[in-house]
């Protein structure tokens, strides 16, 4: 689902007093429910862990699946003094949509449109002295400074520049400073097990950030912001808090750690949901969906349920995808389809077309998204985000146009 190019799935729903908080479904197949309040709420959460630092909230990928547009704007309601997305395209729907957060966007390839980002007033990440060199060329042909982010790897062997690769890429961007083009703002880094709290790499990682760090400030650089900490270091490494904390899933009430045996306080905002389009009863040994992949052994009841794998539900989840309907959990029935599933809902079942089915949420008895990705062999970010673009989020919370 995306933010960019706004849809008619996309509704906003702002309970008013007296009116109920559960938004308008009648005739859905399937929504999400985006609770912009928790999302609020788990950024002032997450602010309070990291008191002394700045915090960035990540909405890279449409916010996780969640709506990039209300997302942010909640966040910053929350207290976000920064926002990150991973592509331009995501970064200039911000800016455009009249949002003026202090804003990073770190992945361009030769050719970007670095100077449509100087003008909107974006900082830019670089990994190579290409990036700089583009950078530098946009940002005088427009009579601007770009601000600039250095990125080194410390250790994950991803983004950043590696080794001697960053002793260039800082001199480099030293002498781009003095024609004005140029300005270094910011150093940072990104964890490789930061979501395994006794990983002997989380230390080694953050020594070789700071050794990094000293390296750029001795050649002249003066960044104003030092950042490397993502959501499970925001919580569970205060250590590489520095000057900037930039978590994604934790501001979405999901845990990167979960592991460890606690929630931080952390409220999941997206609820996933589906009515029955059909109720109906088979005898036992009907095969169910394609292959026959489940069999009941009674006489049962069985719902058909409108959603499958274009709208973001795993074919794997096949047999193994937990529900909550009528009140009881359950797992789906046979094979994921493209656009649609079954559950056995047993021989006494009650249920009618129109009941609703839910597939994840937060409130109790339901299954999470972490259930999910427990029995898909996934994670819970790739749960959220691979919502497809027919399934609406209806958000329910303070007004989206308010920050």
């Amino acid at each position: 689902m995306s933010q960019i190019d706004a849809s008619d799935a996309e509704r906003t729903t702002t309970p008013t007093a007296g009116s109920p908080t559960a938004p308008e479904t009648h005739g859905l197949t399937v929504w999400a429910e985006i609770d912009l309040t928790a999302l609020a709420a788990n950024v002032r959460t997450l602010g309070a862990l990291a008191p002394t630092s700045e915090l960035m909230a990540v909405v890279k990928a449409d916010a996780y699946g969640h709506g990039l547009l209300p997302v942010a704007r909640a966040a910053v309601r929350g207290g976000a003094t920064w926002l990150g997305a991973a592509q331009l395209v995501e970064a200039f729907a911000l800016r455009d949509a009249g949002i003026t957060t202090r804003l990073l966007t770190w992945l361009s390839v030769p050719g970007s449109d670095f100077g449509g980002a100087v003008e909107r007033d974006i900082d830019l990440s670089a990994s190579a002295p290409w990036v700089i060199d583009e950078i530098a060329a946009a940002a005088s042909r427009i009579g601007r400074t770009a601000r600039v982010h250095l990125k080194v790897d410390t250790g994950l062997g991803r983004g950043g520049a590696y080794g001697r690769d960053w002793t260039t890429l800082v001199q480099h961007a030293h002498r781009a400073e003095a024609d004005g083009s140029v300005r270094v703002v910011g150093l940072w880094t990104h964890f490789a097990h930061a979501d395994s709290p006794e990983h002997p790499t989380v230390l080694a990682q953050q020594e070789r950030f700071f050794e990094a760090v000293t390296e750029a400030e001795r050649a002249g650089l003066r960044p104003e912001v030092r950042h490397l900490a993502n959501s499970a270091a925001t919580l569970v490494h205060p250590s590489a808090h520095a000057d900037l904390v930039r978590p994604g899933i934790a501001i979405y009430g999901l845990t990167p750690v979960p592991q460890v045996d606690d929630d931080f306080g952390l409220r999941p905002v997206m609820t996933l949901r589906a009515r029955l389009a059909l109720v109906k009863a088979l005898p036992a040994g009907q095969g169910i969906s394609y292959g026959h992949a489940y069999v009941p052994d009674v006489d049962t009841v069985v719902g058909l349920v409108p959603a499958g794998y274009a709208d973001g539900v795993p074919r794997n989840a096949t047999n193994v995808g937990p529900l909550l309907v009528d009140g009881q959990r359950t797992t789906i029935a046979g094979r994921v389809c493209m656009d649609q599933f079954v559950v056995d809902l047993g021989p006494g079942s009650r249920a009618r077309a129109g009941d609703v089915v839910t597939l994840f949420g937060g409130a109790p008895g339901e299954p999470t998204a972490q259930d999910w990705a427990d029995a898909t062999d996934t994670i819970s970010y790739e749960i959220v985000t691979r919502l497809g673009a027919r399934v609406p989020r209806l958000y329910v919370g303070a007004p989206e146009g308010t920050a």
